[in-house]
């Protein structure tokens, strides 16, 4: 599932990036399975969320130039009829159909 190597692939930035071993942005990339623009993209997005990201060109890796964690949660639970019908605006679908069946 996407999600899943998604946090997985920021789990291990995140990690790489605290211990400042995430080698020049092409290694990196390749490291976490992703493009170098993509990483960059990445990056940018953890940057905007406020993660202290800087890179040294003489140890060539990224840091956090401040202390900084990043914590992802995902929770799942089972909804009952009530908030099936909250979230489809009143409309309950028996046996999980799909809509392209009814």
């Amino acid at each position: 599932m996407k999600l899943f190597e998604y946090i997985e692939r920021i789990n291990l930035l995140h990690k790489l990036i605290s211990e400042r071993r995430t080698g020049c942005p092409e290694i990196l990339a390749k490291r976490l399975g992703i493009s170098t623009s993509r990483l960059y993209v990445v990056l940018d997005e953890l940057k905007l969320m406020g993660a202290p990201i800087s890179y040294s060109r003489e140890t060539q890796s990224y840091f956090y130039y401040l202390k900084f964690d990043i914590e992802i949660k995902a929770s799942f639970k089972l909804l009952d009829n009530q908030e099936l019908q909250n979230i489809n605006a009143g409309i309950t679908f028996n046996n999980y159909e799909p809509l392209l069946f009814l």
